[in-house]
């Protein structure tokens, strides 16, 4: 395993780069955003970060918004994804292929399923621990490009006035029952018959 790569307790041995203390700490709120990325063999550190920083960009997100990076683990010790994270101040999360490999995404390739053995890197790695899928595989300007990436975000998204008015009512529901439970238990207990020693 790479320097900097470490197995995380109770994370299933999911490969961590760690990150400087506190680095994922931003104002405005916690760090919602998974940048899922993908390189070729030797693709350097420019190309994977100017990729990540114009695809972010474009997309009108903030580079403060970044959470942690997240690839597969045959390329968690890629010179161009390490580097990329250590810039950005963020962990470099790794999972296996066939972790991965389970994730459906829009769009699945080939190339990864050779070279990696998961038809998806970026989105997949990107969407793996749920999440909306806000900006999908993109390619890096070089020609031919070495890196891909794709942006999900953890945040909960607000549900809609007729979802939010179903869950309260669930919830009402559910605190009825609990209340109906609680008043047949006490009506049992204060008629059971006492026991004797």
């Amino acid at each position: 395993m790479p320097y900097g790569v470490h197995e995380v307790a109770g994370t299933s041995g999911v490969p961590v780069e760690s990150a400087a203390p506190g680095a994922g700490a931003r104002a405005g709120g916690p760090p919602s955003l998974v940048v899922g990325v993908g390189a070729s063999r030797g693709a350097p550190v420019g190309e994977v970060l100017g990729l990540v920083r114009d695809t972010l960009r474009a997309a009108g997100l903030s580079a403060a918004s970044v959470a942690e990076l997240a690839t597969v683990d045959t390329k968690a010790g890629e010179p161009g994804i390490v580097g990329a994270a250590e810039r950005l101040g963020v962990p470099l999360v790794a999972y296996p292929a066939g972790e991965l490999a389970g994730v459906e995404v829009p769009h699945p390739s080939d190339a990864p399923l050779a070279t990696a053995g998961t038809p998806s890197v970026a989105e997949a790695a990107a969407l793996v621990r749920g999440g909306e899928l806000l900006v999908p595989k993109r390619k890096s300007a070089a020609n031919p490009a070495r890196a891909t990436c794709a942006v999900a975000s953890r945040v909960p998204r607000v549900p809609r006035a007729s979802e939010a008015a179903a869950a309260a009512a669930a919830g009402v529901e559910m605190a009825q029952a609990t209340e109906a439970a609680q008043a047949t238990e006490a009506t049992d207990a204060a008629t059971a018959p006492e026991e004797t020693p």
